[in-house]
Protein backbone atom coordinates (compact mmCIF):
# COMPACT_ATOMS: atom_id res chain seq x y z
CA UNK A 1 0.00 0.00 0.00
CA UNK A 2 2.89 2.48 0.92
CA UNK A 3 4.08 1.52 -2.65
CA UNK A 4 1.23 2.62 -4.30
CA UNK A 5 1.24 6.13 -2.35
CA UNK A 6 4.52 6.42 -2.95
CA UNK A 7 4.30 5.61 -6.89
CA UNK A 8 1.47 7.77 -7.02
CA UNK A 9 2.87 10.97 -5.97
CA UNK A 10 6.21 10.31 -7.84
CA UNK A 11 3.82 10.18 -11.65
CA UNK A 12 1.97 13.48 -10.12
CA UNK A 13 5.39 15.44 -9.50
CA UNK A 14 6.36 14.18 -12.95
CA UNK A 15 3.93 15.22 -14.58
CA UNK A 16 3.68 18.58 -12.94
CA UNK A 17 7.71 19.02 -13.81
CA UNK A 18 6.38 17.91 -17.13
CA UNK A 19 3.72 21.05 -17.37
CA UNK A 20 6.26 23.56 -16.32
CA UNK A 21 8.87 22.20 -19.20
CA UNK A 22 8.60 24.67 -22.41
CA UNK A 23 7.56 22.93 -25.02
CA UNK A 24 9.14 23.76 -28.71
CA UNK A 25 6.14 22.00 -30.40
CA UNK A 26 4.20 24.99 -29.22
CA UNK A 27 5.63 27.13 -31.72
CA UNK A 28 3.34 25.50 -34.24
CA UNK A 29 0.52 27.04 -32.63
CA UNK A 30 1.74 30.42 -33.28
CA UNK A 31 0.04 32.55 -35.70
CA UNK A 32 1.21 35.54 -37.85
CA UNK A 33 -1.07 37.80 -39.85
CA UNK A 34 0.48 39.31 -43.32
CA UNK A 35 -0.73 42.84 -44.44
CA UNK A 36 0.10 44.47 -47.55
CA UNK A 37 -0.02 48.31 -47.41
CA UNK A 38 0.52 48.78 -51.33
CA UNK A 39 -0.91 51.95 -53.05
CA UNK A 40 -1.54 55.45 -52.41
CA UNK A 41 -2.47 56.04 -48.82
CA UNK A 42 -5.59 57.32 -48.07
CA UNK A 43 -8.63 56.61 -45.49
CA UNK A 44 -10.15 53.30 -47.63
CA UNK A 45 -6.87 51.66 -46.63
CA UNK A 46 -7.02 52.98 -42.99
CA UNK A 47 -10.20 51.32 -42.63
CA UNK A 48 -8.60 48.29 -44.02
CA UNK A 49 -5.66 48.02 -41.85
CA UNK A 50 -7.86 48.46 -38.69
CA UNK A 51 -10.13 45.61 -39.83
CA UNK A 52 -7.06 43.60 -40.45
CA UNK A 53 -4.87 43.94 -36.85
CA UNK A 54 -8.39 44.20 -34.37
CA UNK A 55 -8.51 40.19 -36.60
CA UNK A 56 -5.10 39.61 -35.50
CA UNK A 57 -5.34 40.65 -32.20
CA UNK A 58 -8.20 38.68 -31.67
CA UNK A 59 -6.84 35.64 -33.25
CA UNK A 60 -4.09 36.32 -30.43
CA UNK A 61 -1.46 36.54 -32.97
CA UNK A 62 2.37 36.41 -32.17
CA UNK A 63 2.53 39.54 -34.84
CA UNK A 64 1.44 41.39 -38.21
CA UNK A 65 3.78 42.06 -40.46
CA UNK A 66 3.22 44.98 -43.02
CA UNK A 67 4.91 44.20 -46.54
CA UNK A 68 5.10 47.97 -47.01
CA UNK A 69 5.09 49.65 -51.38
CA UNK A 70 3.68 52.57 -51.47
CA UNK A 71 5.05 55.88 -52.46
CA UNK A 72 2.95 57.87 -49.79
CA UNK A 73 -0.40 59.72 -49.49
CA UNK A 74 -2.54 61.73 -47.43
CA UNK A 75 -0.69 63.08 -44.11
CA UNK A 76 -4.26 62.54 -41.98
CA UNK A 77 -4.51 58.98 -43.10
CA UNK A 78 -0.84 58.48 -42.73
CA UNK A 79 -1.58 59.86 -39.15
CA UNK A 80 -4.59 57.42 -38.32
CA UNK A 81 -2.43 54.41 -39.51
CA UNK A 82 0.64 55.41 -37.36
CA UNK A 83 -1.68 55.82 -34.46
CA UNK A 84 -2.96 52.06 -35.15
CA UNK A 85 0.70 50.53 -35.29
CA UNK A 86 1.57 52.47 -32.57
CA UNK A 87 -0.85 51.49 -30.29
CA UNK A 88 -1.50 47.89 -31.51
CA UNK A 89 -1.67 45.23 -28.57
CA UNK A 90 0.31 43.14 -30.38
CA UNK A 91 4.10 43.25 -32.25
CA UNK A 92 4.14 44.87 -34.99
CA UNK A 93 6.63 44.95 -38.08
CA UNK A 94 7.02 47.12 -41.40
CA UNK A 95 8.81 44.84 -43.84
CA UNK A 96 9.64 47.85 -47.08
CA UNK A 97 9.46 45.20 -49.93
CA UNK A 98 10.95 48.17 -52.54
CA UNK A 99 9.76 51.61 -51.03
CA UNK A 100 8.58 53.31 -48.13
CA UNK A 101 8.53 57.43 -49.16
CA UNK A 102 6.25 60.05 -47.53
CA UNK A 103 3.65 58.61 -46.14
CA UNK A 104 4.99 55.21 -46.50
CA UNK A 105 7.91 56.17 -44.37
CA UNK A 106 6.18 57.55 -41.03
CA UNK A 107 3.80 54.29 -41.30
CA UNK A 108 6.66 52.34 -41.05
CA UNK A 109 8.69 54.58 -38.63
CA UNK A 110 5.39 53.62 -36.26
CA UNK A 111 6.01 49.83 -36.61
CA UNK A 112 8.02 48.20 -33.53
CA UNK A 113 10.89 46.93 -36.16
CA UNK A 114 11.90 46.95 -39.77
CA UNK A 115 13.09 45.45 -41.66
CA UNK A 116 13.80 45.79 -45.61
CA UNK A 117 14.54 43.94 -48.84
CA UNK A 118 18.11 44.79 -50.87
CA UNK A 119 17.85 48.33 -52.52
CA UNK A 120 14.51 48.89 -51.20
CA UNK A 121 14.41 52.86 -49.74
CA UNK A 122 12.88 55.04 -47.07
CA UNK A 123 12.10 58.73 -46.86
CA UNK A 124 11.45 61.79 -48.57
CA UNK A 125 8.28 62.35 -46.66
CA UNK A 126 7.59 66.16 -47.50
CA UNK A 127 4.51 67.12 -46.81
CA UNK A 128 2.95 68.66 -50.25
CA UNK A 129 -0.86 69.84 -50.99
CA UNK A 130 -3.46 68.52 -54.07
CA UNK A 131 -1.41 70.77 -56.79
CA UNK A 132 2.45 69.10 -55.26
CA UNK A 133 3.48 72.28 -53.75
CA UNK A 134 5.18 72.61 -50.45
CA UNK A 135 2.41 72.94 -47.40
CA UNK A 136 2.04 75.86 -45.44
CA UNK A 137 4.06 76.50 -41.82
CA UNK A 138 1.42 74.78 -39.72
CA UNK A 139 1.45 71.98 -41.70
CA UNK A 140 4.76 71.19 -42.05
CA UNK A 141 5.34 72.06 -38.23
CA UNK A 142 2.89 69.55 -37.68
CA UNK A 143 4.37 66.81 -39.91
CA UNK A 144 8.30 67.44 -39.05
CA UNK A 145 6.97 66.99 -35.07
CA UNK A 146 4.75 63.81 -36.41
CA UNK A 147 8.14 62.45 -38.25
CA UNK A 148 10.33 63.09 -35.30
CA UNK A 149 8.03 61.70 -32.54
CA UNK A 150 7.69 57.80 -34.46
CA UNK A 151 11.25 57.76 -34.61
CA UNK A 152 11.84 58.39 -30.86
CA UNK A 153 9.24 55.79 -30.00
CA UNK A 154 11.44 52.84 -31.23
CA UNK A 155 14.48 54.40 -30.00
CA UNK A 156 15.56 56.11 -33.36
CA UNK A 157 17.80 58.96 -33.47
CA UNK A 158 14.73 61.87 -34.99
CA UNK A 159 17.23 63.70 -36.86
CA UNK A 160 16.98 61.07 -40.18
CA UNK A 161 13.35 61.63 -39.79
CA UNK A 162 13.58 65.23 -39.90
CA UNK A 163 15.75 65.05 -42.29
CA UNK A 164 12.81 62.96 -44.81
CA UNK A 165 10.39 65.48 -44.02
CA UNK A 166 12.84 69.11 -44.60
CA UNK A 167 15.11 69.53 -47.34
CA UNK A 168 17.13 72.23 -45.03
CA UNK A 169 18.44 69.76 -42.63
CA UNK A 170 21.56 68.32 -44.28
CA UNK A 171 23.15 65.11 -43.90
CA UNK A 172 26.11 64.74 -46.57
CA UNK A 173 27.56 61.07 -45.07
CA UNK A 174 24.05 60.00 -46.28
CA UNK A 175 24.21 61.48 -49.81
CA UNK A 176 21.65 64.35 -48.81
CA UNK A 177 23.03 67.30 -50.15
CA UNK A 178 21.42 71.09 -50.24
CA UNK A 179 17.67 71.31 -50.44
CA UNK A 180 17.03 67.38 -51.10
CA UNK A 181 14.72 65.47 -48.53
CA UNK A 182 16.97 62.71 -47.18
CA UNK A 183 16.06 58.87 -49.18
CA UNK A 184 17.51 56.01 -47.05
CA UNK A 185 18.75 52.65 -48.84
CA UNK A 186 18.22 49.40 -47.21
CA UNK A 187 21.87 49.94 -46.31
CA UNK A 188 22.21 53.29 -45.40
CA UNK A 189 18.94 52.85 -43.12
CA UNK A 190 20.86 49.59 -41.24
CA UNK A 191 23.93 52.56 -40.85
CA UNK A 192 21.51 54.82 -39.33
CA UNK A 193 19.61 52.64 -37.14
CA UNK A 194 16.53 52.97 -38.79
CA UNK A 195 16.10 48.88 -39.80
CA UNK A 196 16.84 46.05 -37.71
CA UNK A 197 17.75 43.93 -40.74
CA UNK A 198 17.62 43.22 -43.85
CA UNK A 199 16.13 40.30 -45.62
CA UNK A 200 15.42 39.00 -49.19
CA UNK A 201 12.17 38.11 -48.99
CA UNK A 202 8.99 37.29 -46.90
CA UNK A 203 9.99 33.95 -46.10
CA UNK A 204 13.88 34.85 -44.77
CA UNK A 205 11.88 37.41 -42.72
CA UNK A 206 9.95 35.08 -40.96
CA UNK A 207 12.85 32.95 -39.81
CA UNK A 208 14.55 35.48 -39.00
CA UNK A 209 12.02 36.50 -36.36
CA UNK A 210 12.02 32.72 -35.21
CA UNK A 211 8.06 32.01 -36.78
CA UNK A 212 9.42 29.71 -39.19
CA UNK A 213 6.71 27.19 -37.35
CA UNK A 214 3.85 29.23 -37.24
CA UNK A 215 0.80 30.04 -38.59
CA UNK A 216 1.42 32.08 -41.55
CA UNK A 217 -2.16 34.13 -42.12
CA UNK A 218 -2.14 36.67 -45.62
CA UNK A 219 -5.19 39.32 -45.34
CA UNK A 220 -5.58 40.60 -48.82
CA UNK A 221 -7.48 43.36 -49.97
CA UNK A 222 -11.34 42.33 -50.72
CA UNK A 223 -13.43 43.41 -53.46
CA UNK A 224 -15.24 45.91 -51.28
CA UNK A 225 -11.43 47.04 -49.86
CA UNK A 226 -10.72 47.56 -53.95
CA UNK A 227 -13.86 49.43 -53.86
CA UNK A 228 -13.41 51.68 -51.25
CA UNK A 229 -9.98 52.62 -51.38
CA UNK A 230 -10.64 53.44 -55.27
CA UNK A 231 -13.61 55.87 -55.18
CA UNK A 232 -12.06 57.67 -51.90
CA UNK A 233 -8.90 58.04 -53.91
CA UNK A 234 -8.13 62.43 -54.24
CA UNK A 235 -8.31 61.58 -58.29
CA UNK A 236 -11.72 59.64 -58.28
CA UNK A 237 -14.01 61.95 -55.58
CA UNK A 238 -14.39 64.78 -58.25
CA UNK A 239 -15.15 62.29 -60.70
CA UNK A 240 -17.85 60.99 -58.93
CA UNK A 241 -19.37 64.39 -58.09
CA UNK A 242 -19.39 65.60 -61.68
CA UNK A 243 -21.75 62.50 -62.72
CA UNK A 244 -23.73 62.94 -59.93
CA UNK A 245 -24.42 66.24 -60.25
CA UNK A 246 -24.02 66.06 -64.21
CA UNK A 247 -26.69 63.54 -63.64
CA UNK A 248 -29.07 65.11 -61.32
CA UNK A 249 -29.20 68.46 -63.47
CA UNK A 250 -30.14 66.66 -66.36
CA UNK A 251 -32.82 64.85 -64.82
CA UNK A 252 -34.15 68.12 -63.99
CA UNK A 253 -34.46 69.12 -67.25
CA UNK A 254 -36.44 65.81 -68.85
CA UNK A 255 -39.47 64.42 -67.96
CA UNK A 256 -39.97 61.47 -65.28
CA UNK A 257 -36.93 59.50 -63.46
CA UNK A 258 -34.45 58.17 -66.11
CA UNK A 259 -30.90 57.14 -66.89
CA UNK A 260 -29.35 60.75 -66.16
CA UNK A 261 -31.20 60.65 -62.51
CA UNK A 262 -30.12 56.80 -61.97
CA UNK A 263 -26.33 57.77 -63.14
CA UNK A 264 -26.14 60.41 -60.59
CA UNK A 265 -27.77 59.02 -57.78
CA UNK A 266 -25.12 55.66 -58.50
CA UNK A 267 -22.36 58.11 -58.14
CA UNK A 268 -23.24 59.91 -55.41
CA UNK A 269 -24.06 56.84 -53.21
CA UNK A 270 -20.35 55.49 -54.28
CA UNK A 271 -19.34 58.47 -52.70
CA UNK A 272 -20.91 58.09 -49.49
CA UNK A 273 -20.45 54.46 -49.57
CA UNK A 274 -16.97 54.95 -49.46
CA UNK A 275 -16.78 57.02 -47.49
CA UNK A 276 -19.08 55.71 -44.51
CA UNK A 277 -16.83 52.55 -44.86
CA UNK A 278 -13.69 54.29 -44.76
CA UNK A 279 -15.13 56.19 -41.47
CA UNK A 280 -15.53 59.81 -42.74
CA UNK A 281 -19.26 59.68 -43.11
CA UNK A 282 -21.99 59.01 -40.29
CA UNK A 283 -25.66 58.44 -40.38
CA UNK A 284 -26.36 61.70 -40.21
CA UNK A 285 -24.59 62.75 -43.56
CA UNK A 286 -26.61 60.37 -44.86
CA UNK A 287 -30.21 61.23 -43.62
CA UNK A 288 -29.33 64.68 -45.36
CA UNK A 289 -28.38 63.55 -48.18
CA UNK A 290 -31.85 61.54 -48.41
CA UNK A 291 -33.91 64.80 -47.62
CA UNK A 292 -31.99 66.95 -50.22
CA UNK A 293 -33.08 63.56 -53.27
CA UNK A 294 -36.33 63.97 -51.39
CA UNK A 295 -36.69 67.52 -51.79
CA UNK A 296 -35.30 67.29 -55.95
CA UNK A 297 -37.79 64.52 -56.59
CA UNK A 298 -40.56 66.61 -55.16
CA UNK A 299 -39.65 69.61 -57.46
CA UNK A 300 -40.97 67.14 -59.97
CA UNK A 301 -44.39 67.59 -58.71
CA UNK A 302 -44.96 71.12 -57.80
CA UNK A 303 -43.98 74.13 -59.21
CA UNK A 304 -42.11 76.81 -57.59
CA UNK A 305 -38.56 75.70 -57.56
CA UNK A 306 -38.02 76.23 -53.82
CA UNK A 307 -37.66 72.54 -53.17
CA UNK A 308 -34.77 71.74 -55.41
CA UNK A 309 -32.62 74.26 -54.04
CA UNK A 310 -33.06 73.32 -51.03
CA UNK A 311 -32.61 69.97 -52.16
CA UNK A 312 -29.50 70.81 -53.75
CA UNK A 313 -28.31 73.33 -50.47
CA UNK A 314 -29.09 69.53 -48.22
CA UNK A 315 -26.84 67.24 -50.88
CA UNK A 316 -23.78 69.61 -51.06
CA UNK A 317 -24.08 70.03 -46.95
CA UNK A 318 -23.81 66.38 -46.43
CA UNK A 319 -20.83 66.14 -48.79
CA UNK A 320 -19.11 68.68 -46.74
CA UNK A 321 -20.22 66.79 -43.55
CA UNK A 322 -18.26 63.63 -44.88
CA UNK A 323 -15.31 65.27 -46.32
CA UNK A 324 -12.13 64.53 -44.41
CA UNK A 325 -11.00 68.09 -45.82
CA UNK A 326 -13.35 70.83 -46.15
CA UNK A 327 -10.45 72.60 -48.47
CA UNK A 328 -10.24 70.06 -50.92
CA UNK A 329 -13.96 68.66 -50.85
CA UNK A 330 -15.04 72.29 -51.80
CA UNK A 331 -11.91 72.29 -54.57
CA UNK A 332 -13.80 69.27 -55.55
CA UNK A 333 -17.59 70.92 -56.19
CA UNK A 334 -16.20 73.57 -57.69
CA UNK A 335 -14.24 71.17 -60.47
CA UNK A 336 -17.94 69.04 -60.05
CA UNK A 337 -19.91 71.86 -60.79
CA UNK A 338 -18.14 73.73 -63.69
CA UNK A 339 -17.70 70.49 -65.65
CA UNK A 340 -21.02 69.59 -65.24
CA UNK A 341 -22.06 73.62 -66.52
CA UNK A 342 -19.93 73.03 -69.30
CA UNK A 343 -21.00 69.34 -70.24
CA UNK A 344 -24.41 70.40 -70.24
CA UNK A 345 -23.96 73.48 -72.77
CA UNK A 346 -22.14 71.30 -75.03
CA UNK A 347 -24.53 68.20 -75.01
CA UNK A 348 -27.53 70.65 -75.61
CA UNK A 349 -25.74 72.95 -78.26
CA UNK A 350 -24.12 70.40 -79.93
CA UNK A 351 -25.86 66.94 -79.26
CA UNK A 352 -29.27 68.28 -78.54
CA UNK A 353 -30.59 67.76 -81.88
CA UNK A 354 -28.43 64.65 -82.50
CA UNK A 355 -29.29 62.16 -79.79
CA UNK A 356 -32.46 60.92 -78.80
CA UNK A 357 -32.16 61.50 -74.94
CA UNK A 358 -32.02 65.14 -75.65
CA UNK A 359 -34.97 65.69 -78.19
CA UNK A 360 -36.86 64.67 -75.31
CA UNK A 361 -35.40 67.09 -73.51
CA UNK A 362 -34.81 70.41 -76.10
CA UNK A 363 -37.47 71.51 -77.13
CA UNK A 364 -36.32 72.08 -81.44
CA UNK A 365 -39.51 72.74 -83.20
CA UNK A 366 -39.99 76.43 -84.12
CA UNK A 367 -42.74 78.79 -85.23
CA UNK A 368 -41.64 79.81 -88.14
CA UNK A 369 -43.02 81.25 -91.37
CA UNK A 370 -42.67 78.55 -93.57
CA UNK A 371 -44.70 76.39 -91.08
CA UNK A 372 -47.34 78.74 -91.45
CA UNK A 373 -46.65 80.69 -88.16
CA UNK A 374 -47.30 84.61 -88.66
CA UNK A 375 -46.20 87.30 -86.20
CA UNK A 376 -48.12 89.68 -85.22
CA UNK A 377 -47.12 93.21 -87.31
CA UNK A 378 -46.60 96.41 -86.01
CA UNK A 379 -49.61 98.89 -86.73
CA UNK A 380 -47.00 102.17 -86.98
CA UNK A 381 -49.11 103.51 -90.20
CA UNK A 382 -51.93 104.19 -88.25
CA UNK A 383 -50.82 106.46 -85.86
CA UNK A 384 -51.79 110.12 -86.20
CA UNK A 385 -55.21 108.68 -87.80
CA UNK A 386 -59.00 109.46 -86.72
CA UNK A 387 -61.85 107.08 -86.66
CA UNK A 388 -64.77 106.55 -84.42
CA UNK A 389 -65.31 104.04 -81.36
CA UNK A 390 -67.35 100.67 -82.56
CA UNK A 391 -67.51 100.09 -78.94
CA UNK A 392 -67.05 101.68 -75.51
CA UNK A 393 -63.26 101.70 -74.75
CA UNK A 394 -63.36 100.48 -71.34
CA UNK A 395 -60.08 100.88 -71.25
CA UNK A 396 -60.36 98.50 -74.10
CA UNK A 397 -62.82 98.10 -77.37
CA UNK A 398 -63.14 98.38 -81.25
CA UNK A 399 -62.97 101.32 -83.27
CA UNK A 400 -63.37 102.03 -86.97
CA UNK A 401 -60.69 103.57 -88.86
CA UNK A 402 -60.52 103.93 -92.72
CA UNK A 403 -63.83 101.57 -92.49
CA UNK A 404 -61.12 99.00 -91.04
CA UNK A 405 -62.20 97.46 -87.69
CA UNK A 406 -59.00 97.65 -85.08
CA UNK A 407 -58.74 96.46 -81.43
CA UNK A 408 -57.27 99.37 -79.54
CA UNK A 409 -56.97 100.77 -75.99
CA UNK A 410 -57.55 103.89 -74.86
CA UNK A 411 -54.94 105.79 -72.92
CA UNK A 412 -57.02 104.63 -69.77
CA UNK A 413 -59.92 106.91 -69.90
CA UNK A 414 -63.29 105.69 -70.62
CA UNK A 415 -64.45 106.39 -73.97
CA UNK A 416 -68.03 106.18 -74.94
CA UNK A 417 -69.56 104.41 -78.17
CA UNK A 418 -69.25 106.30 -81.26
CA UNK A 419 -67.13 109.13 -79.81
CA UNK A 420 -63.81 110.66 -82.20
CA UNK A 421 -60.81 108.91 -81.63
CA UNK A 422 -56.95 109.64 -82.53
CA UNK A 423 -54.35 107.13 -82.80
CA UNK A 424 -51.70 108.23 -80.42
CA UNK A 425 -49.62 105.29 -80.12
CA UNK A 426 -48.85 101.90 -81.89
CA UNK A 427 -46.49 99.46 -80.01
CA UNK A 428 -46.35 96.29 -81.97
CA UNK A 429 -49.44 94.87 -82.15
CA UNK A 430 -51.06 97.11 -79.53
CA UNK A 431 -52.98 100.48 -80.75
CA UNK A 432 -53.06 103.03 -78.09
CA UNK A 433 -56.27 105.71 -79.17
CA UNK A 434 -57.17 109.43 -77.46
CA UNK A 435 -60.43 110.82 -77.29
CA UNK A 436 -61.04 114.09 -79.59
CA UNK A 437 -62.72 116.92 -77.38
CA UNK A 438 -66.17 118.49 -78.38
CA UNK A 439 -66.67 115.56 -81.38
CA UNK A 440 -69.99 114.12 -80.72
CA UNK A 441 -71.14 113.51 -83.99
CA UNK A 442 -73.03 109.90 -84.77
CA UNK A 443 -72.42 107.48 -87.63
Amino acid sequence: MQKVRTLTVLFFAVGLFLMLIPFNGLAKNETVYVVPIEGTVEKGLYAFLKRSVSEAEAAGAEAVIFEVNTPGGAVDAAAEIGKLLSSAKIKTIAFINNKALSAGAYISLNADEIYMVPGATIGSAAVIDQNGNTAGKKAESYWFAAMQGAAKKNGRDPIYALAMADEKVELPEYGDGKDDLLTLTSDQAIKAGYAEGIVKNLDELIKKLGLAHADIRTIDESFADKVVRFITHPIVIPILLTIGCLGLVVELFSPGFGIPGFMGLSALLLFFYGHIVAGLAGYETIILFVIGVGLILLEFFITGGIAGVLGFISIIASLFLSAENVVHMGISLLIAIGVSILASILLVKVFGKKMRLFKKIVLTDSTSAEKGYVANKSRTELVGLEGYALTALRPSGTVVINDERIDVVSEGSFIQKNARVRVVKAEGPRVIVREIPDSNNNH
